[in-house]
């Protein structure tokens, strides 16, 4: 049993193709995803999904790169659909330096809203963090995020910021890039986090991991996540699909 705890097949790349991806992904033992919105018709295409397909839960908030849209508006409608019974997380939101689509202090006040929201909902927030680590720990510390939980999304710093991030109340969420040979730093958070703040995503359709990096992404293949995960702790795949999973569960407030 492996949960996808972030996943986009709300996306154009998956548009038409919703069934069979997940019909793949339950052949590969992925009987739980979080579906990502992270704009209107991303959210919009979330929250269809989950209400069709078993198993399947929402993540919905306002991406960094559209922080210069974030209005009072947004935010309304936003409180709004955090209310359906699929969402289990806000996000993902956060900071991207990388892109900076948006101004820095327009995305540190898009990231700080969402961040009060979530905790007035009583809700744990999905995290990006893009170029932009130390203000990104900055904001979460000082709006005392970790207080309702939280996920490092895609996790690709050292341990230094791992602990950092466990310190103030989140988990780490490690993706395909895992799997990638140059990736020493991230298989050191993989055998170093500890076992009960570890989750496992694919950001579908990015980030495909090793055998099918540079292709199309899909919740099917977590398999090769979790399967590196073990290699690097030497325990069994076994092990961490169930670990992860209960982790999942814990932090997202679901029953088995």
């Amino acid at each position: 049993m492996l949960f996808d705890t972030h996943t986009h097949i709300n996306v154009d790349q998956f548009e038409g193709e919703e069934a069979e991806v997940i019909s793949r992904a339950r052949d590969n033992g992925v009987t739980k995803m979080a579906i990502v919105g992270f704009d209107t018709p991303t959210i919009k295409k979330a929250v269809e999904l989950a209400h069709t397909y078993e198993g399947l839960y929402t993540i919905i908030g306002w991406h960094p790169t559209e922080a210069d849209s974030y209005s009072d508006e947004v935010e309304e409608k936003l409180i709004s659909q955090l209310s359906d019974e699929t969402v289990v997380a806000m996000g993902e939101m956060g900071l991207d330096y990388y892109w900076e689509t948006a101004p820095k202090p327009v995305q540190h006040d898009a990231f700080r809203r969402q961040i009060r929201v979530a905790k007035e909902l009583n809700l744990p927030v999905s995290i990006h963090n893009r170029d932009a680590t130390e203000d990104t720990f900055r904001i979460l510390k000082e709006e005392h995020a970790g207080d309702t939980g939280g996920i490092m999304h895609s996790f690709g710093l050292d341990t230094y910021w791992m602990e950092k991030f466990l310190d103030i109340g989140m988990h780490i969420s490690l993706s395909g890039v895992v799997t990638f040979k140059n990736a020493k730093e991230v298989k050191e958070v993989a055998k170093n986090v500890p076992f009960d703040k570890l989750l496992i995503e694919t950001d579908a359709p990015y980030l495909a991991p090793t055998p099918n990096r540079g292709k199309r992404n899909e919740p099917g293949y977590i398999k090769y996540v979790a399967e590196e995960i073990a290699a690097q702790r030497e325990l069994t795949f076994e092990a961490v699909a169930h670990q992860t999973t209960q982790n999942a569960l814990k932090l997202f407030r679901l029953k088995e």
